[in-house]
Formats: C-alpha cells, sequence, structure tokens
C-alpha cells in the first residue's frame, strides 16, 4: 500500500496486496459479517428450531442445532464472525448453554447500531449506550430472577435446556439422570462438571441410557484368564508401566556363556514377578494402569485372580481416583493397602459389541458417568450435546440458586424496562439504550418465527402481558402467551447474564473498529467484493 509524496513518488507504507478498509467501509464490513453469522444459526433457536447437517472436507457428517457445535464446525475466515465465535465459545465454556441466544443477540445488536450510524450517531457514543444498558440489563435480571435450587426446578431447567435437541421423547428421564449425577459430583456448593463423564454407544434406544455411580472406562481386559467380575474390589491406580524399564542410555551386555542368557532372562523375570507380588501383597484386586503391562506381568496378574486394564487415559484415572477414593501412584514400590480405592463391582460387559470395564457402586461417588444410548451414532452424538447442556445449566443453578422464566419473557421484561430507563437519559446514548432494547426483543421474535407463528403478533400479546407479569413468555407448543414459570420453563440466571454481557462486548468491540488492515501472506480472507454475493446471503466473502 503507498501514499505520493508531494513529487510524485509513492513512499511504500504496508506491502503489496494488503486490504485496507478505513471508516464507515470497515465498520459496514464487520456489521455486515456479524449480521450474517446471526442469521445463520438463528433457524435453530427455541423447541421448534431446525437443524443443520455440517459436512467436513473428509467428508464426516454432524447434525445439530447446538450453535457452538454449529459456528466451531463452520471454517469462518472473516475476522469479525470469528470475534461473534468466540462469544458462543465463551457462553459454552462458562454456563454450557445459550450459545445460539448470545450469537444472534449480538447480530442484533450490530444491525440496530448500524440504523444509528447511518444518523450520524459516533460509534463511541453507541458503544457506550449499549454499555450502560447491559450494565442495567444485569440489574434488572436480579431483580426478576427467583431463589430456587430445589430438586423439581433443576429438572425443569434440565428439560428446557434439552427441548428441541433430539431428545423429546426420553427428556425427563436424562433430565433426572444429569439431577442426579450434578447433584452426586456437588462438593461444598461448587460442581466440577469434568467429573460427569459421557460416554456414548449407539444401538439402542435413548430410554435405556443410565447412571452408573462410578466410571466406565473403553477399554477391556488385557488377558482372558482374568476374572471378569469382581465384587467389594480393592482398586489400585498406577501411574507406572508393569514392566522392566529400558535404560536410559544405550547398554550393551556381552553374554559368554548360554547359562549366562538364562540367568539374564531369569532375572528379568524374576523382576517383574516381584512387581507383580508387591500388588499382591496390597491386596488389591483391579489394577488400572496408565501405561504398558508386559505380557510375563499379564500372565502373573491373571494367575493371581486380579483384574487389570493398561493404557487408561489420564482424564479417565482422575475419575477413578474421584469416585473410588484410591490413589494415583507412580511408582509401584510406593504401592501400600492405605492407596487402594473401594468399589462394589468391577466387571467387563459387551455394549454395542465393545467391551467395556463398569465400576459401579462407589460409595459417595465424586465422579460419576452418563452412558447415553441412542439408535445411531448421529443420533447418539447429538443426544450428548444437549445433555452437555443440561449438566451446564443445572450446574450453574446449583451453584447460583438463581433462575428465570424461559419462553422469551425475561428479554421482553429487559426491553420494556430499558426502554423506560433510556427515557430517563440524556444525550444521544439515549438512542442505543432503546435501540439496545429493541434488540433483545429478536429472541422472543425468532422464537416465534421457528415455530411457525406470526412475530409481530406474539411480540404485540407478549408486550400486553408483561404489563402484568414479568414471567409471560411465549408456549411455542399452543402458540399462546402464559406464565413460563407455571409451564416450567426455566432457565438459570447465569445463561441469561452471560448471553446478554458478552453479546454487549462483543457488539461494542466490532463497533469501535474503524480501520480492518489485513496482510496479504497472513491467511487472512480476500475482504475485496463485499458488495457481491460471495458466496453467503447479504455479499458477505465466502465463510466456509
Amino acid at each position: 500500500m503507498a501514499q505520493y509524496s508531494g513529487q510524485g513518488q509513492p513512499i511504500l507504507v504496508l506491502p503489496e496486496g494488503t486490504n485496507r478498509f478505513i471508516g464507515r467501509d470497515a465498520q459496514r464490513m464487520n456489521i455486515l459479517a456479524g449480521k450474517v453469522l446471526a442469521e445463520t444459526v438463528r433457524t435453530t433457536l427455541g423447541p421448534k428450531g431446525m437443524d443443520k447437517m455440517l459436512v467436513d472436507s473428509l467428508g464426516d457428517i454432524v447434525v445439530t442445532n447446538d450453535g457452538v457445535t454449529i459456528l466451531k464446525e463452520m471454517d469462518i475466515e472473516h475476522p469479525a464472525a470469528k470475534m461473534l465465535v468466540e462469544v458462543a465459545k465463551t457462553q459454552e465454556d462458562e454456563v454450557g448453554d445459550g450459545t445460539t441466544t448470545a450469537v444472534i443477540i449480538a447480530g442484533e445488536l450490530l444491525k440496530k447500531a448500524e440504523n444509528l450510524l447511518d444518523m450520524d450517531i459516533h460509534p463511541t457514543i453507541v458503544a457506550m449506550g449499549y454499555r450502560q444498558a447491559a450494565e442495567k440489563a444485569q440489574e434488572i435480571l436480579n431483580v426478576i430472577s427467583i431463589d430456587a435450587d430445589d430438586r423439581d426446578t433443576l429438572v425443569k431447567v434440565a428439560m428446557t435446556a434439552m427441548t428441541g435437541k433430539g431428545t423429546e421423547k426420553a427428556r425427563e428421564p436424562l433430565a433426572k439422570l444429569v439431577v442426579d449425577a450434578v447433584k452426586q459430583v456437588e462438593e461444598d456448593g461448587e460442581v466440577e462438571i469434568d467429573h460427569i463423564k459421557i460416554e456414548k454407544k449407539d444401538g439402542a434406544i435413548v430410554d435405556e441410557s443410565t447412571l452408573v455411580q462410578g466410571v466406565i472406562i473403553d477399554k477391556e481386559r488385557v488377558h482372558p484368564g482374568m476374572p471378569k467380575k469382581v465384587e467389594d474390589a480393592k482398586i489400585a491406580l498406577l501411574n507406572c508401566a508393569i514392566e522392566v524399564k529400558e535404560t536410559e542410555v544405550d547398554a550393551e551386555i556381552r553374554i559368554t556363556d548360554p547359562a549366562q542368557m538364562q540367568a539374564f532372562i531369569d532375572q528379568e523375570e524374576q523382576m517383574i514377578r516381584d512387581m507383580v507380588y508387591s500388588i499382591v501383597d496390597t491386596g488389591a484386586k483391579v489394577v488400572f494402569s496408565q501405561k504398558g503391562i508386559d505380557d510375563l506381568a499379564q500372565h502373573y496378574l491373571a494367575k493371581a485372580g486380579i483384574l487389570a486394564v493398561r493404557r487408561v487415559k489420564k482424564s479417565d484415572m482422575e475419575k477413578l481416583s474421584k469416585a473410588t477414593a484410591a490413589n494415583v501412584v507412580t511408582n509401584i514400590e510406593d504401592l501400600s493397602e492405605t492407596d487402594l480405592g473401594l468399589a462394589g463391582l468391577v466387571s467387563e460387559k459387551r455394549i454395542s459389541g465393545e467391551e467395556m470395564i463398569f465400576v459401579e457402586d462407589c460409595k459417595e461417588a465424586k465422579a460419576v458417568t452418563l452412558l447415553v444410548r441412542g439408535s445411531t451414532d448421529h443420533v447418539v452424538s447429538e443426544i450428548e450435546r444437549a445433555l452437555d447442556d443440561a449438566i451446564g445449566v443445572v450446574a450453574a443453578t446449583v451453584e447460583d440458586g438463581k433462575v428465570v422464566a424461559g419462553g422469551g419473557a425475561p428479554e421482553i421484561e429487559l426491553a420494556k424496562r430499558l426502554k423506560d430507563y433510556a427515557d430517563a437519559i440524556s444525550g444521544r446514548e439515549q438512542l442505543a439504550v432503546a435501540a439496545f432494547a429493541e434488540a433483545l426483543e429478536v429472541v422472543p421474535k425468532t422464537l416465534a418465527e421457528n415455530a411457525g407463528l406470526d412475530s409481530i403478533d406474539s411480540l404485540v400479546d407478549l408486550r400486553a402481558a408483561h404489563e402484568t407479569s414479568p414471567y409471560m413468555g411465549l408456549d411455542v407448543f399452543e402458540g399462546e402467551v402464559t406464565d413460563m414459570y407455571k409451564a416450567g420453563v426455566i432457565e438459570p440466571h447465569r445463561v441469561k447474564k452471560q448471553a446478554i454481557q458478552s453479546a454487549a462486548e462483543a457488539a461494542e468491540m466490532i463497533l469501535r473498529i474503524d480501520d480492518v488492515i489485513a496482510s496479504s501472506g497472513s491467511g487472512a480472507p480476500d475482504m475485496e467484493g463485499m458488495e457481491g454475493m460471495g458466496g453467503m446471503p447479504g455479499g458477505m466473502p465466502p465463510m466456509m
């Protein structure tokens, strides 16, 4: 990129081929990218949202209506669009649900901001107004939320999160499994959701999904001579190999006599035998090793009646430790009876044609496993994503103890109160706060559209209903406005709080950009031709 001096000589500031968009062009392009991304996931929102089929370069298929999964699987290049993908990822990490909501609110905030920019309102004023509105929205959310974390509420929260995500037939039993799992791993009012393992297997109906008070390991016994079932099992967890160690440096052993050779082999055998006997002496009946187990060690373990599993993942070892109260030992010589864990039953079972090790009936297990079943691999994968969302929302409700109504009720109430708040503000920020309020109405509007209802009529009815109660939302199955608490459509306070906060901050950041400089060699997209269709609706350059 060159600037011309007074003598007509070009002065190179940026390398050739660099794309640069300044001022209004940069803002228009970034806003367009955000709007297109929001439109892409918009149809998936709500109980009657549609699914997307995503096919990667290898031909692998993902069928889902989970917002963050769609955005992760799409090959997105546009820098502003990538910023909105980060919003979805943050929402997923913090709460586990509400990813689509966060993205469509961000897209709508950008759309409303474009109208304000066209009125010659400075982007900084818009960003400041949005920040004020977001802070006020959090205050209002605190007022309209209700304290509740009883079991019945938690089940309703889980069912709301799973509605419309391929789990319709079995969402109530699945919701109860999720609540049981979260309650089991809760410690001092906090939930470590990593301690809830989801193991998925196709070849059965969803109703056959179960919760195991312990851990399921997708492995099999290392030796067929080992017992298939061990009751009242004492369990040893080893982070070391049961085999003779290789020397650290290259070593050469010179043998001049056949008897020496035999003595060398006998010595190796004796070392392995000693390792196995040191395990047997502790009273262990089950061994899980993170590393390998020598063939000879397998033989001796089988003779001792010990069930052994090798090459167990580190994450599974941690869950086993939490479930059985066993210590992970890094040296067999240090293994003692106090390091062993307990489980009522350890058994090898055949599930969907594959052997799996079940560590069950653990007393006060602080790690549990949800065995998810489904008819096909794609079905069970979507159920797993729905359960992930449900676990996240139930955990958030247990930790915060606060819930809000669903069905677009909080967004309508926020919009109503933010409009009143806007009237009390002087200056141009008033317009930005009012725009923020209108943008929030995109959630109930989209719910209505996806359910095949008239979005204008639904919005009018909702606004009228909110004159009497802040909990009135849209029942998309009946097509009527109803009290969402009574209908059992409940969401965690944290879902709405995070979605509005992250959407507002992403919109602010994008609005404050007035210069986009894309290096030609950085792998950045060609941002020329924004007016053309470019492979996506709205004239955006190809994102996929």
